[in-house]
């Protein structure tokens, strides 16, 4: 299986445990955090649905600079808007993937606030690490925040103590 191929079947399996748990976000709680210093609830889950697109930008572009505030700022006032942004993300990444190369995912992508140059890898690497793991990582941190809630967590990759319930 190659690269492009691998990368497109994780994104659609995972895809299924992260719109699991977007759709139990509190939609009359988004401005809940667990402490002072964490992301309210509605700007992580935000975050977890622009992130589905990030494979999909990286394929498409050669960097990110921070410092021009190049990415969406989306409009979710809805469980709704919120799952469409994210399903709409998995959509442009699978696209873009499909139709890129595997001479395409070895040139270097750079992600740069300014002259700053925050990362420089392979897209691969950058889909691999700041769009897939980067993902997870903050659906983790969601899922702490619903137990926290006292909301359902579900599980991700079979049953949660909540699914046994």
């Amino acid at each position: 299986m190659s690269t492009i191929q691998t990368l497109i079947s994780e994104i659609k399996q995972e895809a299924k445990g992260t719109r699991k748990t977007l759709q139990n976000v509190p939609f009359d709680q988004l401005d809940w955090k667990p402490h002072e210093k964490s992301m309210k609830l509605k700007s992580l889950a935000i975050h977890i649905a622009q992130l589905a697109g990030w494979a999909g930008l990286i394929v498409q572009t050669d960097e990110l600079d921070f410092a021009k505030n190049e990415l969406p700022n989306p409009k979710v006032s809805s469980l709704e808007d919120l799952l469409k942004y994210f399903d709409e993300g998995v959509q442009q990444s699978v696209e873009a993937l499909n139709a890129t190369t595997e001479d395409d995912l070895k040139k270097e992508w750079t992600l740069r606030h300014g002259a700053n140059v925050l990362m420089k890898l392979p897209k691969a690497a950058f889909i691999r690490t700041m769009a897939m793991n980067h993902l997870y990582h903050h659906r983790a941190q969601l899922g702490v925040y619903l137990r926290l809630l006292d909301i359902p967590v579900p599980g991700m990759y079979g049953p949660s103590a909540d699914d046994r319930a």
